[in-house]
């Protein structure tokens, strides 16, 4: 007895500190009012470039021409940082383009193989078989050649981020280059608000990033800095549209198919719905009417 007595008494005391610790907490939470940091002030969420993605809603379709676009910009500009492991060059036939096509593009990669006669690695051109190389060796060489940040792979960047295509597109686009000095959004100015906040090398300012400082340099920096083969203007928003599109499709190829066969499924569940109600009607109409006659 004594000792479920000190048990209780125990239990009682704790019981009693934790209450406590408790109603402190809670009445700290809606008594004092929390500092908000610049992060939360200026942080702007992704939004969609002007007009929408072609992939967007129900109904959605790809749009082969920005996804060729796309992948003209990953190549020439993403490519020199980020792999696409989950992406081979065979995939591409998908977005429009020939077998051939597909085959001439594979070979003008460099990857990685082994020397047949020594058992070296080595490199060699590409085939449609091949993923998209990574551009380093080991995640080591990634954190030596980007100041410590490991570029992530791109295969799927859309899926793991929240509003993945709008966060890809705000990112690239929306670098302030001349940094945190001056920049106003909603009427307020960052300067003034939080004079020690600061942007120090190797780090860039982009509001668009929750942290508002970022590890990774400007990609897209001038306007035409890729020349598109089908003569579209290469803007910075519309070359940071057309990648993050494409890099849409890398993430879920299947994006537009599953939603055409959602309306499909969605459709015969309808019919199978009024068919059942009908089947129903036609089944308990005799019941009914023996009924009413009793």
């Amino acid at each position: 007895m004594i000792r479920i007595g000190a048990i209780l008494v125990g239990l009682f005391f704790a019981g009693v500190v934790l209450l406590w610790s408790f109603s402190q907490g809670a009445y700290t939470h809606f008594t004092e009012e929390v500092e908000k940091g610049p992060e939360y002030v200026f942080y702007i969420p992704p939004k969609s470039p002007e007009g929408g993605f072609a992939h967007d809603g129900a109904f959605g379709k790809w749009d082969l021409a920005q996804l060729q676009r796309g992948y003209q910009v990953y190549k020439e500009v993403c490519a020199a940082c980020h792999s696409l492991e989950f992406v081979s060059f065979r995939n591409l036939e998908q977005i429009g383009y020939s077998e051939e096509q597909v085959k001439a593009e594979a070979a003008s990669w460099m990857v990685p193989g082994i020397n047949p006669d020594t058992g070296e690695a080595t490199l060699r051109a590409g085939l449609a078989t091949d993923a998209f190389p990574s551009p380093y060796p080991n995640d080591i060489a990634a954190a030596a050649a980007n100041n410590n940040a490991i570029p992530p792979d791109l295969s799927l960047i859309t899926k793991a981020r929240k509003k993945g295509p709008e966060y890809v597109y705000s990112l690239l686009a929306g670098y302030e280059i001349a940094g945190p000095q001056g920049y106003e959004h909603d009427g307020k100015v960052l300067s003034e608000m939080f004079p020690d906040f600061q942007t120090v090398a190797p780090l860039y300012f982009n509001p668009y990033f929750e942290y508002l400082n970022i590890a990774m340099a400007p990609p897209l920096v001038v306007d035409g800095q890729v020349t598109y083969s089908d003569g579209t203007e290469s803007t910075i928003p519309q070359m940071s549209a057309d990648v993050a599109a494409f890099l849409t499709w890398a993430g879920e190829p299947s994006m537009v198919e599953r939603k055409q066969t959602g309306w499909i499924v969605l459709g015969f569940v309808l019919f199978a719905t009024i068919l059942a109600w009908l089947a129903k009607k036609q089944l308990w109409s005799g019941l009914k009417s023996a009924k009413r006659k009793d």
